[in-house]
């Protein structure tokens, strides 16, 4: 089944009214996107819309996106004092430095130099095979892509639901090959006006497959439910 393929059968079957966004990281020359300069979280939104973006270090606008994503080093020293400033009384979303640093230790570790770039895109667009697939969606549409997903193995997934959009969204599903489902940060929300019922679920693209298997063998994707005749009894 072709990417595109995949993106229109998952759109179909679970009612998604916004993309499925590939997200790659390689070290390959990529056809560049002349869409300028860009952030994580607005280069995610619009790929959602169907737009695509190639974003390295030079591209990414914000510096918390880039070392998220790996693109730079973590902060350190002058630059890590400055950030731990902003964080607590500036965009004032965690208490103190302590709890600052916990969230930064506590979760998986940023992909440094993983890549040279981040390829985003509509899935039915991509060209080279993606290592996340990333659905903006609603909680219901969450619930059944994890049923999905779930479908053969029954193992759930170990999440990771606090921190920067870009780390919960995309570098913790890179790192720990786990599916993912995040809320975003309150700055990320905010400042790109994301719809208040929207929830980024982040699949590994090696589950793929299985999760497209389980379309027509789980109720939450296409099958229908049998309810025995002493269930039904019971029920009511």
């Amino acid at each position: 089944m072709s990417f595109k393929e995949q993106a229109v059968l998952l759109k179909d079957v679970l009612g998604l009214d916004r993309e499925p966004i590939a997200i790659t990281f390689t070290n390959e020359e990529i056809s560049e996107q002349d869409h300028g300069k860009i952030s994580m979280c607005r280069a995610l939104k619009l790929a959602s819309k169907g737009e695509s973006f190639v974003i390295d270090e030079e591209v990414s606008t914000c510096p918390g996106g880039s070392w998220h994503c790996g693109l730079t080093e973590a902060p350190s020293q002058e630059r890590k004092r400055r950030l731990q400033w902003f964080l607590t009384k500036g965009e004032k979303l965690t208490h103190s430095i302590v709890s600052f640093e916990r969230m930064q230790k506590l979760t998986s570790p940023p992909p440094t130099d993983l890549s040279e770039r981040i390829v985003m895109c509509p899935l039915e667009n991509a060209e080279i095979r993606p290592d996340i697939v990333l659905f903006l969606c609603n909680g219901e549409q969450a619930c059944r892509i994890i049923a999905l997903d779930t479908y053969w193995d029954g193992i759930p997934p170990k999440m990771e639901i606090i921190g920067a959009l870009c780390h919960s969204a995309i570098a913790y599903p890179i790192m720990s090959g786990s599916t993912n489902l995040s809320l975003g940060d309150w700055t990320a929300r905010s400042h790109q006006q994301f719809d208040p019922d929207i929830v980024f679920l982040s699949l590994p693209y090696e589950r793929m497959g299985n999760l497209l298997a389980a379309i027509p063998e789980c109720s939450a994707g296409t099958a229908k439910t049998t309810i025995p005749e002493d269930f039904r009894h019971v029920q009511e």
